[in-house]
């Protein structure tokens, strides 16, 4: 029932601003911008975000071997895409990195290993979308004399610290062994195996310099791929915004987007892609029409995944009831 209720609100949510928006955008201009478009630009634009899920696929991939967890790369790209699928329908990215997660610790059998894959995959593309956004803010700022980021650009960099310095908090052994202290109390002593083994599964990450920065350097890089599935989209409508502050913009957005208030974001991108851009001067009818362009490249890249979900699911009930495993 609460699953239910929850899911009634996220709809409610995104119907709601969807709803409000339309009454703040001059859907006169929107209409005017869509009718006038360049479709064609919107086919490599499409094909530019499938890689760059792709190549979060990747990215993940190497987090898993440094855990020592040896898989398929088909596999890890597979349930990549099966995570995205579910981006759109439960609370925000969130509801994707727990598919995914379940997906590949049945896969595994390796719960604890995967999980903590997962999180350190999301900081890490964390910690570089923000870098990426402090550069940008300083590039707007300095270069091209936007004054008025420098909101923008100390909001970058605070959350570029919390992000690095709760990931060293979280590696920290010593931090660790104190948290573990807390679960000698008696209500939580139950639990206390499992922290454990999260707690064993985050030393992989200690020392795994290499594989931290690589995928770190395969974030950005999926960041520039999505900075250019919206410039590319602006170009189908005429263009009208600097690539600058895509990308200043974009990974600020991806932020905001984590917020588990709507579903997929609907109703919330469209919200704050006039916000952002119009710091800079952008009608809000091309920041709006950018935004119901790129949430329709989401939904058909988000396809695959849920044609792999379904797959899984009806061979999974039809095969006999035993655990999956990796193959060796």
């Amino acid at each position: 029932m609460k699953d239910r209720l929850f899911t009634l609100l996220k709809i409610a949510v995104s119907l709601g601003l969807i709803a409000y928006l339309f009454t703040r955008v001059d859907l006169a201009q929107v209409s005017d911008v869509l009718r006038s478009a360049n479709y064609w630009y919107l086919l490599p634009a499409t094909l530019l975000y499938l890689g760059a899920m792709s190549n979060a696929g990747l990215k993940w991939y190497i987090l898993l071997r440094a855990q020592g967890i040896r898989v398929p790369f088909r596999a890890v790209l597979s349930y990549t895409y099966v995570g995205f699928f579910f981006n759109n329908f439960l609370p925000a990215n969130v509801g994707g990195d727990l598919m995914r997660g379940y997906g590949m610790a049945r896969y595994t059998e390796q719960a604890a290993e995967t999980a903590v894959s997962v999180v350190v995959d999301r900081i890490v593309g964390l910690m570089a979308f923000m870098s990426s956004a402090v550069v940008a803010a300083l590039v707007a700022i300095y270069v091209m004399d936007q004054k008025n980021l420098q909101q923008i650009e100390i909001a970058a960099i605070i959350g570029l610290v919390i992000i690095a310095a709760g990931f060293g908090v979280i590696l920290s052994r010593r931090v660790r062994g104190l948290m573990e202290r807390i679960f000698a109390w008696k209500l939580l002593t139950p639990f206390a195996p499992i922290y454990s083994r999260l707690s064993e599964a985050l030393n992989a990450y200690r020392h795994s310099y290499g594989a931290l920065a690589l995928a770190f350097c395969i974030s950005l890089l999926t960041l520039v791929l999505t900075n250019f599935t919206d410039f590319l989209i602006v170009q189908s409508l005429g263009g009208g915004i600097p690539l600058i502050y895509i990308f200043l913009f974009n990974p600020i957005i991806a932020f905001v987007l984590l917020v588990p208030i709507s579903v997929g974001g609907l109703g919330v991108t469209q919200a704050v892609y006039p916000f952002f851009y119009g710091l800079v001067g952008v009608p809000s009818s091309l920041a709006f029409t950018v935004s119901l362009l790129k949430q329709l490249i989401i939904y058909i890249t988000s396809l695959p995944g849920g044609v792999l979900w379904w797959r899984r699911k009806a061979g999974a009930s039809e095969a006999p009831a035993q655990p999956e495993r990796a193959p060796t």
